[in-house]
C-alpha cells in the first residue's frame, strides 16, 4: 500500500494497521479510527489512503471521522492508472472503471446539502441534481463501452490475421515490478518504458523477436497484476486481457529477490485461472538473479517449483538465449506436458 501511495506522488508519513474478525459498517473500529484520525491531525495529512475498496457508507463514516479526503485502494490504483495510460484504449478501460466506480458513490458528492438546514428549497434540488449526474454517467459509460467494443472488433480482426500467419505468440504476466518490461526491452529491443515503479507499464506492446531456430515470435508486454485487485478493474482491462487468452504460451515473471516472492506468484496464478488461463502453457521466469548471491539466497516458492524454473537476469541479460530455447521447446511440446528446465547464472 505504502508502494502504491508512493508511486501516486504521495508521501507516506504514517500508517495504522487493525485485523478484523468480521467487515465493519465504519471499516475501522471506534477506537481505532479515533487513532487514524490523531494521527493524520498530528501530521496534517491531506488525505488517508485505505487498504481495500470501500462502500460508499464505510467511505463517509471514516471521512467524518478523519475529517480530510479518504482514498480507498480501488480508487488509488485508478488514478496511478489514469497517469499511465497513453494509448486510446487505455485511456478509455481507465475512465470505464472510474465512472463505474464513481456511479454508486455520487451520494456522497451531494453531502454538502444535508448541512445548509431545513428541508425546503434543499431535498429537491439535491435529488435532481444527483438522478441527472447518474444519468450522465450511465450514458458515459455506454458510449465509453461502444467504443472499447470497436477496440476489441479491431484487436480481433488484428488477432485473426496473426493466427493465419502462423507466427505464435508469447505474453509476459506477472506481479508489477517484476521486471517484465525490462526482459521484453532486452529480448526485443522494444524500448518500453522501464521505471521502479509499480504499473510502470499499462498499455499492451508488442514486437517480434528470435527464436534460437530462426523461427519468429510475437513477444507482448502486458499490465502487471497485484494482490486484491477490484473485479471493476478486471472487468475494464478485459479488451486488454483478452490478448493473453490468445496467447500460445505465458511467460511468467517473478522477481525472486522479493521477501513475498511465493505470495506473490500465486497473486498471478489465482487471477490466470480467474480469467479461465489456468491451463494455458507457461514457463515459470525467476528473474532478477543477479541480485541474488547464491542460489541458496532465492526465496522457496512452494506451488512453482523453482527448481524446475529459468533463472534469468533480465537487467544484465543472463541467461535469455536458454530461456527463448525453453520458450522454442514448450511450443513444440505444446500438446504433452508442460516441463521446466532449471539453469544457473553467469557473469
Amino acid at each position: 500500500m505504502a508502494q502504491l501511495a508512493t508511486t501516486a506522488g504521495a508521501e507516506v508519513v504514517g500508517g495504522v494497521s487493525q485485523r478484523v474478525v468480521r467487515p465493519q459498517r465504519s471499516y475501522l473500529g471506534k477506537g481505532k479510527l479515533e487513532e487514524l484520525a490523531d494521527l493524520a491531525d498530528r501530521h496534517q495529512a491531506s488525505v488517508v489512503m485505505l487498504n481495500d475498496e470501500l462502500t460508499p457508507a464505510q467511505q463517509r463514516i471514516v471521512e467524518d471521522a478523519v475529517q480530510v479526503k479518504v482514498i480507498d485502494r480501488t480508487a488509488l490504483i485508478l488514478d496511478i492508472f489514469a497517469g499511465r495510460a497513453l494509448t486510446k484504449e487505455g485511456r478509455l478501460q481507465v475512465e470505464l472503471a472510474q465512472h463505474e466506480y464513481l456511479l454508486p458513490r455520487l451520494a456522497g458528492q451531494w453531502s454538502h446539502l444535508e448541512r445548509l438546514g431545513g428541508g425546503i428549497g434543499t431535498r429537491g434540488p439535491g435529488e435532481t441534481q444527483i438522478e441527472t449526474d447518474r444519468r450522465l454517467v450511465r450514458g458515459r459509460i455506454q458510449h465509453i463501452e461502444r467504443e472499447l467494443e470497436k477496440v476489441m472488433r479491431r484487436r480481433a480482426q488484428y488477432t485473426e490475421r496473426r493466427k493465419k500467419s502462423t507466427v505464435p505468440i508469447a505474453s509476459l504476466v506477472g506481479y508489477t515490478n517484476a521486471g517484465k518490461s525490462t526482459l521484453f526491452n532486452a529480448l526485443s529491443s522494444g524500448g518500453v518504458l522501464v521505471q521502479d515503479q509499480l504499473f510502470s507499464t499499462l498499455d499492451p506492446v508488442t514486437r517480434r523477436v528470435r527464436l534460437p531456430s530462426g523461427a519468429p515470435l510475437l513477444l507482448t508486454d502486458t499490465v502487471g497484476f497485484i494482490q486484491k485487485l477490484s473485479p471493476t478493474v478486471v472487468a475494464a482491462f478485459r479488451a486488454t486481457l483478452e490478448e493473453l487468452s490468445q496467447s500460445d504460451i505465458l511467460l511468467h515473471v517473478v522477481d525472486i529477490t522479493h521477501p513475498k516472492a511465493a505470495e506473490q506468484a500465486q497473486v498471478v496464478e489465482d487471477i490466470l485461472d480467474d480469467l479461465g488461463l489456468a491451463e494455458k502453457p507457461r514457463v515459470l521466469v525467476a528473474n532478477k538473479m543477479d541480485l541474488i548471491k547464491d542460489d541458496a539466497g532465492a526465496p522457496s516458492i512452494p506451488d512453482l517449483d523453482p527448481g524446475r524454473s529459468v533463472k534469468i537476469s533480465a537487467a544484465k541479460g543472463w541467461n535469455l538465449d536458454q530461456l527463448l530455447q525453453r520458450i522454442e521447446t514448450t511450443l513444440m511440446n505444446v500438446d504433452g506436458p508442460l516441463t521446466f528446465v532449471s539453469t544457473t547464472t553467469g557473469s
